[in-house]
């Protein structure tokens, strides 16, 4: 018998590709959008949990405009925080396996190495710590949790920097890229893959999960318009330079010691991801 997977999220680009890997192997799943299922209304999410009846909970949901953060601190805790704890508490109740798409963003970037799972969270912005206390919530109110931190995610359903790049190409003959940040661009199919594998197992606890490498935003755009074959002139620029209204961590790469500890695979190199994310977006370039 097929076991039954939940996905909160199921319109954003990670929920969809979720979807997609999880309805090709040995699962029957259920996706709720965010018109179907507000995480911040406990007793939908009890309802829904109830009758749904999951054996895996995938919590992709979340408030992500990490600028409109800083204005709106409540909304973003709201959905974040309350929202995490209220699918933990009935995701536990059912005896579920949790999983919680966490961020780079709980990390302030002073740190000159990759950041593993056990250094000590700091976040610099709403954003970060929003998510931050959306861990804290699962960690207190489950016993079987994935926290999967991730970063730089793009995929073919939403908005990303890989199509916000591909668009500005179209419209501009230079453009300017900030070169003083770094951290690891993550294909949400490879995001939902390692995912995947997870809850396969019992190895609970906490997981960085991006492709492998890092480069600076700069690096990365230069990179997107190589694969694309696209030319463009591409400007380094500083943080500085490019004033946003949330704190972003200069250094936000990601070590996947969880993954090696457990005997995990590492994730492939962000550029052969890239690679084939392009191919599947030509039509649309």
């Amino acid at each position: 018998m097929n076991k039954k997977v939940l996905v909160t999220g199921a319109n954003g680009q990670l929920g969809y590709d979720m979807i997609k890997v999880f309805n090709s192997k040995e699962f029957d799943v259920v996706g709720f959008g965010k018109s179907e299922l507000n995480v911040a209304n406990q007793d939908l999410v009890n309802e829904i949990i109830y009758n749904v009846k999951p054996d895996i909970v995938i919590h992709c949901a979340a408030y992500t405009n990490v600028d409109q953060a800083e204005t709106e601190p409540n909304k973003a805790f709201l959905v974040n925080a309350i929202g995490a704890r209220n699918i933990a508490v009935a995701t536990e109740r059912f005896g579920a396996k949790l999983v919680y798409i966490s961020t780079d963003y709980v990390f302030d970037g002073q740190k000159k190495e990759p950041y593993h799972e056990f250094d000590q969270p700091c976040p610099i912005n709403i954003y970060g710590k929003s998510k931050l206390a959306g861990e804290q919530y699962v960690r207190d109110f489950h016993s079987r949790y994935f926290i999967v931190r991730t970063s730089w995610v793009y995929g073919k359903n939403g908005n990303n920097f890989v199509k916000t790049m591909l668009k500005l190409a179209k419209e501009k003959k230079a453009l300017k890229v900030v070169n003083d940040q770094k951290g690891c661009p993550t294909y949400t199919v490879d995001l939902a893959n390692v995912i995947l594998e997870l809850v396969r197992s019992e190895k609970y606890g906490i997981y960085h999960v991006t492709n492998s490498g890092s480069c600076t935003w700069y690096e990365f755009a230069n990179t997107i318009f190589e694969h694309a074959n696209i030319n463009v002139n591409v400007e380094a620029c500083t943080t500085k330079d490019f004033p946003r209204p949330a704190m972003r961590p200069a250094n936000s790469i990601l070590d996947h010691l969880s993954l090696r500890l457990n005997g995990y695979k590492e994730v492939r190199h962000w550029k052969d991801a890239l690679q084939d994310f392009l191919f599947t977006v030509k039509s649309e370039v």
